[in-house]
């Protein structure tokens, strides 16, 4: 990155530090939404962006993230900090067996896609009959009675939250660039670009691949459990579906696939026009159900035909923030 890059970055970072000085709640939750889209499509960029593995279903990871670390919070008084490493772990456990799947009998590219589709509908159809979290009827997480900011049991205003997953998404970038300059980083490149030469220098594919799958699965788990405490409900038709698998993975493919700042610019483009759009038609007095996915469709129909590699490769070069084409990644 330049000396401009790092300018404009830092003063990116400053002002959503300050933002919460500033801004109505309405427009922190907005922010708030858009860091959440920002770290999820992080997080699946590891697997896609990095390794070149498809996924179609990362709501699963969500789902699971969100469903452990909230009936440990209900059922036992866990705190979410203890019970995101339950979530983790059956995030974890449940990419390694899908990877295992996928890498060990050959199935790749899209036919993998429909095996992380399948995956997620089987925990949709199963989290809708599991009476102890709630099933098709919703799972409820009690609100604060005192209504303070409890950091510990991430329970409090919008603005904790907001400093919450803005901590992630900052947290996430990092990991990501730590991750994409390490030697497993250079063989997933390598695995993505060409697996045969790979595996000829002597990468080992299987275990780099389940690597991706569960670092990235464990990121996108942490997601779900902010998801879970921030919105106080969880229902499986919502948070396994496969919309949901869609918005997560359309930030990187707006702001650039494989690429670090990628997934948090495509989110700052698309959730606010999404929001901003959704907003004006309410406030005309109009009800068009699935306006925000039409306009998240024809969002990617633009990408794909003017700028296929993303927003933020081409963005980058024109505003000279890299030194040369490719190194922001």
């Amino acid at each position: 990155m330049t000396a401009r890059g790092g300018i404009l970055l830092a003063l990116l970072a400053l002002a959503l530090l300050v933002v919460p000085a500033v801004a109505d709640r309405y427009v922190l939750s907005v922010l708030t939404t858009v860091l959440w889209f920002a770290y999820v499509g992080q997080a699946w960029n590891v697997m896609m962006g990095f390794a070149g593995l498809l996924s179609l279903g990362h709501a699963l990871y969500v789902g699971l993230g969100a469903y452990a670390s909230a009936a440990l919070f209900v059922h036992f008084g866990l705190g979410p900090w203890l019970g995101l490493w339950a979530g983790m772990a059956l995030a974890v456990g449940a990419a390694a067996f899908i990877g295992f799947l996928g890498f060990r009998f050959g199935v790749r590219g899209v036919h993998f896609a429909l095996l992380t589709i399948a995956f997620a509908e089987v925990a949709r159809i199963g989290f809708d009959h599991i009476g102890w979290t709630g099933g098709s009827a919703g799972f409820f997480i009690p609100v604060a009675a005192n209504g303070g900011d409890d950091l510990l049991n991430l329970r409090g205003s919008p603005t904790l939250f907001y400093y919450v997953i803005l901590a992630m998404t900052a947290a996430a970038l990092l990991v990501s660039q730590r991750l994409l300059h390490s030697r497993l980083g250079y063989q997933w490149l390598a695995i993505r670009e060409e697996p045969d030469a790979a595996e000829a220098s002597g990468v080992d594919l299987f275990a780099a691949r389940i690597r991706a799958v569960v670092v990235s699965a464990a990121m996108t788990a942490l997601a779900g459990v902010f998801q879970a405490f921030y919105f106080n409900n969880l229902f499986p038709e919502q948070v396994f579906s496969m919309g949901r698998s869609i918005e997560i993975i359309l930030p990187a493919i707006v702001g650039g696939i494989g690429t670090l700042f990628g997934p948090i610019l495509g989110a700052f483009i698309l959730t606010p026009l999404g929001e901003g759009l959704t907003h004006v038609i309410e406030r005309m007095g109009f009800d068009v159900p699935g306006m925000k996915q039409l306009f998240y469709g024809a969002a990617l129909v633009v990408i794909i035909v003017f700028r296929p590699d993303g927003v933020w490769p081409w963005l980058a070069r024109r505003l000279k923030l890299v030194r040369r084409p490719g190194e922001e990644a």
